[in-house]
């Protein structure tokens, strides 16, 4: 399976920026995708998970109602709509592939190479 995250870049405060996520390789219709995010000396955190489906998503807190994720089947790509962005938001964006969708990186066995956000204020 590969994972090709894109979409990142440097915009100011409130602005929005869409992230898409490519996969190939296989077909993983029952599985589940979700996107983390990483930023300069901090830890792996949870951003918001889909179901390969479209029927059950999840985010964290700090991006409910901000952030949207979403899939097209068709495109096996999953996309992460940010928007109302803070500098808080800063990070290196990665996508994930894995059994279900989880809030833990721990459930995820594939992983994109990550796009990098910039949030200036």
């Amino acid at each position: 399976v590969q994972l090709q995250a894109c979409g990142g870049g440097l915009v100011q405060a409130g602005a929005s920026l869409r992230l898409s996520c490519a996969a190939s390789g296989r077909t993983f219709s029952s599985r589940g995708m979700g996107w983390f995010r990483q930023a300069p000396g901090k830890v792996r955190e949870f951003v918001a998970a889909i179901s390969w489906s479209g029927g059950s998503t999840m985010y964290a807190d700090s991006v409910k109602g901000r952030f949207m994720i979403s899939s097209d089947n068709a495109k096996n790509t999953v996309f992460l709509q940010m928007n109302s962005l803070k500098p808080e938001d800063t990070a290196i964006y990665y996508c994930a592939q894995g059994d279900s969708t989880s809030d833990s990186r721990y459930e995820y066995d594939y992983w994109g190479k990550g796009t990098l956000v910039t949030v200036s204020s």
